[in-house]
């Protein structure tokens, strides 16, 4: 336990809620403030991507002794479902038994703020943050940004208000605060493929479900309702764009061709399609995430990132993790606690931002590819074979909790060796042999 103080955090999302109940096991009264109103009254769609719980996620909602509740409405997934146009490949995560876990945001957000209120956390929504006065960690309210504003001071303030951060906004106008935002030119839509009549899933539960086209990819993670939230990832303009799909018969001709198994599964298609939004996806990065003891960023408001790894919830977990280390080391020096925390996460974050960029090509042109293909089933063979001498990058990153700046690393050491490994001659009849084991020994020494 600290000195108790008084802490706001501004944003109810997952973070906001997981810090909330952290900050309430160290004692502390804990304001919660959001903008919109309370999730847990309002009907949630049309903008999400399922999220995808792994290792750094669960051990810190463990950490506060609510991970069991989650897994209630958590679907395991252990692998890959690959839809080729003219084949389907299966593709497991790990090792037997390790799985990524499909929840639906809302879902999840809702039972959060349910769990940081039982905590004792007091949240307010439909409170519009427009500014905070960083010396005193005063808090600046109001419907509107030019109107008349309430101040509320605390002895301390999260600005856990993701990648648009009011509270970073203040923060940017300091000297020497680095800033950058990069845009993807491509956007996503959500779509749905309902349950069975019966209730049951049409597609494998246990899978997270990929159609890799290239430029463009479709995903699909189950619900526990037996429907799919669908997610399709694709260019603003071009050829294969939103752009150019402008009405009902261009959206059906599209899919015919390049989705044709979804054309049944996914009955609501282009009415769907042209009524959900087009969101856009954005890489943040920033520095310093801390003034003095009285301001902190956590979550996407210091490190937004896309969402081609399904990190970016349990990146911003661990931030949470990694923050009540620090506070349980250097009890009431928040100086330090601050200093420290973002010290160790933001090359941890500046990885994961880069793993998660990658990881789009990966997802949607390299798992249609035999060579890349045939490079994870050496990598298993061996992995399996030599646990202690090779742990595949995304097990790396998914299914252990070592610092993701770590896994970037060793992940282009050991696909340097792949590349090698690939060139050998015959490699496709020759690649669960002695004589690939014997060449991968070779190359790591």
């Amino acid at each position: 336990m600290q000195t108790p103080i008084k802490i706001a955090v501004v944003g109810s999302g997952l973070v906001g809620s997981l810090l909330a109940i952290y900050l309430r096991k160290s004692g502390h009264t804990v304001h919660v403030y959001d903008r919109s109103p309370d999730i847990r009254k309002i009907e949630f769609s049309g903008r999400s991507i399922n999220l995808a719980m792994s290792n750094r996620g669960w051990k810190a909602l463990d950490g506060v002794e609510i991970g069991n509740e989650v897994r209630k409405i958590a679907i395991p997934m252990e692998k890959r479902a690959i839809h080729l146009v003219d084949k389907l490949n299966f593709q497991n995560y790990g090792q037997e038994g390790e799985s990524i876990y499909s929840i639906s945001r809302g879902l999840l957000n809702r039972k959060m703020i349910d769990l940081a209120e039982a905590a004792g956390a007091e949240f307010f929504f439909e409170h519009k943050i427009w500014d905070v006065t960083l010396d005193d960690a005063t808090l600046h309210i109001g419907e509107t940004e030019r109107g008349a504003w309430e101040d509320k001071k605390y002895d301390m303030v999260f600005g856990a208000d993701g990648a648009f951060s009011r509270i970073r906004h203040r923060m940017q106008r300091q000297s020497m605060f680095d800033y950058s935002q990069e845009f993807l030119p491509i956007g996503y839509k959500e779509l749905n493929i309902p349950a069975n009549p019966d209730g049951t899933h049409k597609l494998d539960k246990n899978s997270f479900h990929i159609w890799p086209r290239g430029e463009y990819m479709l995903i699909a993670l189950p619900n526990l309702d037996g429907s799919f939230t669908c997610t399709l990832f694709m260019p603003f303009e071009g050829e294969n764009s939103f752009a150019s799909l402008k009405d009902i018969k261009l959206v059906e001709a599209f899919f015919e061709k390049n989705l044709p198994d979804t054309i049944d599964v996914i009955p609501k298609l282009a009415e769907d399609f042209l009524k959900n939004p087009t969101s856009t996806l954005v890489t943040m990065k920033c520095y310093p995430w801390t003034y003095e003891d009285k301001i902190a960023l956590i979550g996407d408001a210091s490190h937004a990132i896309v969402p081609f790894y399904g990190q970016g919830m349990n990146a911003g977990f661990e931030d949470i993790s990694v923050l009540y280390e620090m506070m349980e080391k250097y009890g009431d020096d928040w100086k330090s606690i601050f200093s420290e925390y973002q010290k160790s996460r933001k090359p941890n974050a500046d990885a994961i931002a880069e793993l998660s960029y990658r990881n789009f090509l990966e997802m949607s042109s390299k798992t249609a590819d035999e060579n890349f293909l045939l490079q994870k089933k050496i990598e298993k063979a061996f992995s399996d074979k030599y646990p202690e001498k090779w742990i595949p990058l995304y097990s790396r990153v998914t299914f252990s909790d070592r610092p993701y700046a770590e896994a970037l690393a060793i992940g282009d050491y050991q696909n340097a060796i792949m590349e090698e490994v690939l060139k050998m001659e015959n490699i496709n009849e020759i690649w669960d042999s002695e004589a690939v084991e014997n060449k991968i020994h070779e190359l790591l020494q």
